[in-house]
C-alpha cells in the first residue's frame, strides 16, 4: 500500500508546542481505569490507542517524560501539561483526545477496571447543557477567546496572547 492510501492521523497538545502525525494503520483503542492513567490523565480514566505497526512522528517540539514505574514512561507537553503517551516495553500508545479528529478512533476495551470509579457508568445519565448554556452565571464565556491550538497542523504557531497567570 502507498504513503498515499494509508491512514492519516495528526494531534498535539492545547498550546501547539508538541504536535505529531501517524500514517498507518493504529492498534487498538481502549479506555483504561487504573489508578496510575487516572493520575496522569487528571480525569476518571484514560483513553488511548496503540500506535502498533503505524509511523509516529513529531512534527514539531519535543514531548517530556515522567517515569510512571519501573517499566512505563508518560509523555506530555512541558509547556501546557497536556496528556500525550503511554510508553511501554510493548509499544507506545497515544492519548485519544490528543488527537485532531478524535471521534475517528473508538475505544473497543476497557482496562484496569479494578479501580473504575464508581459513578463513571452513570455520567451519561447526567444532564447535559450547551456550554453557552448558562451565560448569565459565567459571563466571561461571551469575551472568551481560546488561545488553544486549532485542531489540524499549522506551519508556525505562536499564540501571542496565550499567558500563564
Amino acid at each position: 500500500m502507498s504513503l498515499d492510501n494509508m491512514p492519516r492521523y495528526s494531534g498535539g497538545c492545547q498550546c501547539g508546542a508538541v504536535r505529531f502525525r501517524v500514517t498507518g494503520a493504529m492498534g487498538d483503542a481502549s479506555v483504561c481505569h487504573c489508578r496510575m492513567c487516572q493520575k496522569a490523565a487528571g480525569n476518571f480514566y484514560l483513553p488511548l490507542v496503540s500506535v502498533g505497526k503505524a509511523k509516529l512522528e513529531w512534527t514539531r517540539g519535543a514531548r517530556k517524560r515522567f517515569a510512571s514505574s519501573n517499566e512505563v514512561f508518560r509523555g506530555f507537553c512541558g509547556d501546557c501539561g497536556t496528556p500525550l503517551t503511554f510508553e511501554a516495553p510493548d509499544g507506545i500508545a497515544l492519548a485519544i483526545g490528543a488527537f485532531d479528529e478524535p471521534e475517528e478512533i473508538a475505544p473497543k476495551v476497557q482496562w484496569g477496571t479494578e479501580a473504575k470509579l464508581p459513578y463513571v457508568d452513570g455520567v451519561h445519565t447526567l444532564p447535559g447543557h450547551d456550554t453557552m448554556g448558562d451565560v448569565s452565571s459565567a459571563s466571561y464565556l461571551t469575551r472568551l477567546v481560546s488561545f488553544q491550538h486549532p485542531d489540524h497542523d499549522t506551519d508556525d504557531w505562536s499564540p501571542a496572547k496565550g499567558t500563564n497567570p
